[in-house]
């Protein structure tokens, strides 16, 4: 696939955001914030009775869709702004169009407008810069 600007990267989904996984990550990143494990620490905060997703297991959906699309090592820069959270049994898809082509000592880097969405609406947003691994010619346009 020769990766151009306006090239739509293809998504990446997460069916089922798992509380059990939200638990282990929480212990392994040390995290003592309980509303990633306690649903009535969740409900005292009056977000419900689902637990929250950790912001950095929701960017690590968009780096999944980016390291399929470009493979392992491709990501070079990676800014975002997180929004509403993502809950227990939340399904949400990682998207993401190329908006740019730049070459950077020798290297084909695409910039892409990305975004983590749950029914349709964007939770987390951002810009990625990615190693281009397909060795053709960018059409910049």
């Amino acid at each position: 696939m020769t990766v151009e600007v306006g090239s739509v990267i293809p998504p990446w989904a997460m069916p089922d955001v798992s509380p059990e996984r939200m638990k282990t990550m929480a212990a392994i990143l040390r995290d003592p914030y309980p509303v990633h494990w306690d649903r009535d620490a969740v409900e005292a905060i009056g977000l419900g009775h689902r637990v929250i997703n950790q912001g950095p297991l929701n960017l690590s959906y968009i780096v999944n869709m980016l390291m399929a699309w470009q493979g392992p090592g491709c990501v070079r820069r990676l800014r975002v702004s997180f929004g509403p959270p993502v809950l227990d049994h939340d399904a949400v898809t990682a998207t993401g169009t190329v908006t740019a082509i730049d070459d950077v000592d020798g290297e084909r880097r695409a910039t892409c407008e990305v975004r983590l969405e749950r029914d349709g609406e964007p939770v987390v947003t951002g810009t990625a810069v990615v190693r281009c691994g397909d060795g053709a010619t960018p059409e910049v346009g």
